[in-house]
């Protein structure tokens, strides 16, 4: 058995990659409906900026993968627009996802860097939050996979009232604690893949998992089928578990984590593409609001006298938000269907939501994660 790195050192050799002396200059990737233009790249070790043009005909995601783990991404590229995803990178061979689940994957290779290390952060700041997010983040995914059990359960035995009843109770969990369990590309999606990410949509037969399971219950009004797709839920969910254990979460997944939640919400999430066939998407955008505010409250010691206007302001945003998503609170602790909302209505969410995330994406560089 190989022995357990005390927390203060993992997050040591998280933290402390080699930087360049220089800004990098930005590498550019192209994503067609084919794939990505060139399919492989090499960078050298330290901080790099890619440039990702999306030329497909889908939103589409750009990951950096090491193994079934995400490095880093970039999410919510719309079709003829250029994004820029910073990454620093340990040296070693990378799969980056090239648009469609069945587009081949890329490569990319980070060589080892010349220069010394200079201007790395203190890594010790972090440990403590780092520590309380990990018990958060357990507590949350033991909460998800004994919520998601109930849930196949009510799949298997064909009580569709309860199971659609049980279904954004258990994603919410998932929803708080995304930025670590997106981590695991594998798992994440066999759980939360959704049918635009295949060409031929809902006909696909890679299209499993929850919003599989979301449109027997609801367009179909049917579990038949559905069994095998809960099982394989359950296994999933019990295996997040088991890794997130045995995870030491990356600082700047933890920092950037916190507008990432709230990023999807305003880009994506919005416009009801997530819960498509529920419209339990309140649900799902309280979760995100629940999961960015915890992590923003674990570093508020931190970011406060660097910039004690940004966290005033932050913490009036989320208070704005708040008050928003309370107007469609149900009396049985639920939320509106999205349906029921107007354009005026999401309008109104988008504004605050938008604000916010922007604030939150500072985080990384005001704790020189960047």
């Amino acid at each position: 058995m190989t022995a357990r790195r005390p927390a203060a050192l993992a997050v040591l050799l998280l933290v402390a990659v080699p930087a360049r002396a220089q800004a990098p200059e930005p590498v550019a990737v192209t994503v067609t409906d084919k794939g990505c233009e060139p399919a492989a790249l090499t960078v050298p070790a330290g901080k790099s900026v890619f440039k990702i043009s999306n030329k497909s005909r889908r939103v589409l995601e750009w990951e950096i993968l090491q193994g079934t783990m995400i490095v880093e991404e970039r999410e919510n590229i719309i079709p003829g627009f250029v994004q820029s995803l910073s990454a620093t990178l340990q040296p070693g061979t990378y799969a980056m996802t090239c648009g469609l689940l069945s587009n081949p994957r890329g490569t990319l290779t980070v060589t080892a860097a010349t220069t010394a290390a200079a201007g790395a952060p203190d890594p010790m700041a972090l440990v403590g939050p780092l520590a309380a997010y990990k018990l958060y983040v357990m507590a949350e995914v033991e909460a998800f996979q004994m919520q998601t059990a109930a849930f196949a359960d009510a799949v298997k035995a064909g009580r569709i009232a309860q199971a659609k009843a049980l279904y954004p109770a258990a994603r919410r969990h998932y929803e708080r604690i995304e930025p670590v369990a997106s981590l695991f590309n594998d798992l994440d999606k066999s759980m939360d893949v959704r049918a635009d990410d295949f060409e031929t949509k809902e006909a696909d037969p890679g299209f499993i998992g929850f919003h599989r399971i979301e449109k027997g219950l609801w367009v179909d009004n049917s579990t038949d089928g559905l069994g095998p797709h809960a099982d394989r839920l359950v296994a999933d969910a019990t295996e997040l578990k088991r890794r997130i254990a045995d995870l030491t979460i990356p600082p700047a997944k933890m920092v950037g984590g916190a507008a990432g939640l709230i990023e999807e919400v305003a880009a994506t999430k919005i416009s009801g593409e997530e819960d498509r066939y529920s419209r339990t998407d309140l649900w799902d955008f309280h979760a995100n609001i629940e999961g960015a505010r915890k992590i923003f409250d674990l570093l508020r010691p931190l970011v406060a006298p660097r910039d004690p206007d940004l966290v005033a302001r932050t913490e009036k945003n989320f208070s704005r938000v708040d008050a928003l998503l309370a107007k469609y609170r149900t009396e049985e602790g639920g939320f509106t269907p999205y349906d029921h909302l107007s354009d005026r209505d999401r309008t109104a969410l988008k504004g605050p939501i938008t604000v916010l995330a922007e604030d939150l994406s500072t985080l990384r560089a005001k704790l020189g994660l960047d």
